[in-house]
């Protein structure tokens, strides 16, 4: 079933000993009489691979004079009868009846269009096409010309044509132009060139976009992706996303389609059942593996609680198990996590943030405008909102003189007896410098009945050693303590040991040391049980030194140090954490490590978090917002709908109000 030299990656196999003529006599006897035995058919339908359905089909054209499908049809509804009848038709045909769905009567599911031709090889859009001409007498390019438009129309018409090169033999020079062409015709460009991205996107091999993919992010400082939205729109955009997508991992693409088909509120069944039947025989096992990876849980699991009855039976069968269960990492999913660290080392990311000094700075102007908004009843917040948020740090602190200077009053104190709540939280932290805000946030972490451990852990494991010493100096000058004396008195045991590592501030700067990376990586798996040779050194020493490599080794040493663990291991060194350990020691270590992988993409993560479901986190989005907005923030944007598929300015907007709601957007920049 797998093509020579290949394993095998589908959940459904040839049934040993098959006999279609039994099989179909087996289906007539569940159809027979009042009722249908579902139970029965399912069971059956299931086990079979689609080679020995079709033979079925035909022995029970062959006994009964009967036609299989229109009495699966007949006795069995809906969902249920959606997925059964589709197993029962060659692949192509299938794809086939989707898409002549997908574009009969008013409307188009232009999804269901991208789905299928941006993920199929060149021999199965040809068996398409023949299978489409077969069962509807009409050509399928034609139908889709008819039916589609503008660069979306030309690039389906290009799959269309299933002439993608096939050859894995790259060349470097051509890898250069097309990343340099692809950049020219959309970030260089006024306007954007999409005859260019569709002429690569369309016909180059995926061997060859994979590294025009990675030479485009060396080139351009940001992922093809992140260029696409950007310069794209509409159903194009998505069309050319879901190509480079199956491009990079067609098991991935389909992981995440699969998930967000369930997650919600209402099941998207139409595009389960097409995926599960589809890959069933090609990749599930494969999906199933990205699938547990990427969002920790099993596919089985999640379908398990998002359907119901037969259907869920059956769908259950196709998935061909629980990864739950067995516990382990995946062989594959750390190869593609080598991948992300090859990537994280190698892309040159210029970091942007939103605020900018303004220009014509004024700062007896600005302290005018601002007594003037507080000044007599009401307070002008939307006044307030415009100078600070559009203000750099530095420039406020000069408002700050200015005010003292031009009034006789502490700004700060005005400010905080006239604007309450959100707001004034957020507008009062614009105004301390970044060091004396991150003290005030550890201290109100460490201070009173609890600790804030989470708040400790976003500030420590991200700051680097200038902000460290800074943040040293601040707190010792607001609280008159030290630090690293209130962590100790606040917290214990190793994570008090790596809390106070972190607030030295001596993270080593210089760049990797292989024959050191090697050695720490063996000392990483040794603590997480997962090396295969023993150490002589105690428990403690090896925690000793691995809290010791996490904490001050440089993040270009430690990302070739977690290539290394991966190499040794074959595991990821965030999921052996998230295994292996527990409790504020883990979240601090997987912070230290999503901060040296990709920190945009951690703060990305944690604003997510602390808007998603009922109820907004407040206090993690004002923290987030006033720290990163002069250092990345345009960055974490980009992460944000890389990760989320939605802007950060839409989330923003959509769960907040008022004046917090417009000081937070001014300070996000701009809809992505």
């Amino acid at each position: 079933m797998a093509p020579k030299g290949k394993v095998y990656r589908g959940s459904v196999k040839d049934f040993p000993g098959f006999d279609a003529s039994q099989d179909a006599e087996a289906l007539y006897n569940a159809m027979k009489g009042f009722g249908s035995d579902k139970e029965a058919i399912l069971d059956l339908i299931t086990s079979r691979s689609n080679k020995q359905r079709v033979e079925i089909c035909q022995a029970y054209k062959s006994l009964y004079g009967k036609d299989l499908i229109a009495d699966l049809k007949y006795e069995l509804t809906g969902k249920f009868e959606r997925l059964i009848v589709s197993l029962m038709r060659p692949p192509a045909y299938s794809d086939a009846k989707e898409i002549k769905d997908a574009i009969a009567g008013i409307g188009t599911d232009e999804k269901c269009l991208i789905e299928i031709l941006a993920s199929r090889t060149n021999e199965e859009i040809h068996n398409l096409v023949a299978a489409y001409k077969d069962a509807y007498e009409r050509d399928l390019e034609a139908d889709i010309v008819g039916d589609t438009s503008g660069h979306f129309k030309k690039m389906l018409v290009v799959l269309l044509q299933g002439t993608r090169e096939e050859d894995d033999v790259v060349s470097e020079d051509l890898v250069e132009q097309d990343a340099k062409d692809l950049l020219e015709a959309g970030e260089l460009k006024w306007g954007t060139d999409e005859a260019q991205f569709i002429y690569i996107l369309g016909r180059r091999s995926k061997q060859h976009l994979r590294l025009v993919f990675d030479e485009y992010l060396k080139i351009s400082g940001k992922p093809i992706e992140r260029s696409i939205r950007g310069e794209l729109s509409g159903d194009f955009e998505k069309l050319m996303l879901a190509v480079v997508k199956c491009v990079r991992s067609t098991a991935e693409y389909f992981a995440e389609r699969l998930y967000k088909a369930m997650k919600g509120l209402g099941t998207r069944d139409n595009t389960l059942i097409r995926i599960m039947v589809s890959r069933s025989e090609i990749d599930m096992l494969d999906i199933r593996e990205v699938f547990r990876t990427k969002y920790e849980k099993s596919l089985y699991n999640m379908i398990k609680e998002d359907t119901s009855g037969e259907y869920k039976k059956a769908l259950l069968k196709l998935c061909g198990g629980d990864d739950d269960a067995a516990g382990e990492f995946f062989p594959e999913a750390a190869q593609v996590a080598y991948r992300m660290w090859e990537l994280s080392a190698v892309a040159k990311v210029e970091l942007r943030g939103t605020i900018q000094p303004a220009g014509s700075f004024n700062d007896d102007g600005d302290a005018q405008v601002l007594r003037k908004a507080m000044k007599g009843l009401g307070t002008d917040e939307g006044a307030i909102i415009d100078i600070v948020t559009q203000r750099s740090n530095a420039q406020r602190q000069q408002i700050l003189k200015a005010y003292k200077a031009h009034y006789g009053r502490d700004l700060m104190a005005d400010l905080k007896s006239e604007l309450s709540g959100s707001l004034a939280k957020l507008i009062l932290g614009l105004m301390l410098t970044p060091a004396q805000y991150d003290a005030k946030q550890l201290r109100k972490a460490v201070e009173g009945a609890g600790t804030d451990e989470s708040v400790l852990i976003e500030i420590m494991a991200t700051r680097n050693n200038q902000e460290i010493t800074a943040i040293n100096e601040a707190y010792q000058q607001a609280y008159n303590k030290r630090l690293e004396d209130d962590l100790s008195s606040d917290t214990s045991g190793h994570f008090k040991r790596i809390l106070v590592s972190l607030a030295l501030g001596n993270r080593d700067e210089g760049p990797e040391n292989l024959t050191q990376a090697h050695e720490d990586a063996k000392v990483v798996a040794e603590t997480l049980k997962l090396a295969d040779v023993s150490s002589n050194d105690s428990s403690d020493s090896l925690e000793t030194r691995f809290l010791s490599i996490l904490c001050t080794r440089s993040y270009p040493h430690l990302r070739r140090v977690f290539q290394e663990f991966i190499k040794m291991t074959n595991h990821d060194v965030e999921h052996a954490i998230r295994k292996r350990m527990s409790g504020d020691v883990r979240d601090a270590f997987i912070a230290i490590v999503r901060s040296v992988k990709n920190k945009p993409a951690f703060f990305a993560d944690k604003l997510y978090k602390s808007m998603k479901g009922a109820g907004t986190d407040e206090r993690t989005l004002t923290r987030i917002m006033i720290s990163r907005s002069e250092i990345d923030l345009l960055n974490i944007r980009g992460e944000f709908i890389d990760l989320f598929d939605k802007s950060l300015h839409h989330m923003i907007e959509k769960d907040t109000s008022g004046d917090y709601r417009k000081a937070l957007l001014a300070l996000c920049g701009g809809e992505d």
